[in-house]
């Protein structure tokens, strides 16, 4: 048998075996409780991280407009004075 065919079986044997086994009443609300604070903890992780790299492209870009690394820094000496 092929894997796919062993699950087909699996979930026929589940599914013919009776109703399933009744679940208490207070796991549905801490459930939605639990996902509720998953996806507020999800969503501000996410905000943090747009904000972290928002502020760091923003500061990136002030240094290269303060420190202009593309630009050959000036000579600390004079070139020698020849041919005079």
């Amino acid at each position: 048998m092929t894997r796919p065919i062993r699950k087909e079986d699996m979930v026929r044997r589940l599914l013919e075996e009776g109703p399933a086994p009744s679940v208490p009443p207070e796991l549905y609300a801490d459930t939605v409780r639990r996902g509720d604070r998953m996806l507020r903890r999800r969503t501000a992780a996410r905000r943090l991280l747009w904000l972290l790299l928002v502020a760091a492209a923003t500061a990136f870009l002030v240094w290269a407009s303060v420190a202009r690394p593309w630009v050959q820094p000036p000579s600390d000496t004079t070139p020698p004075l020849t041919g005079w």
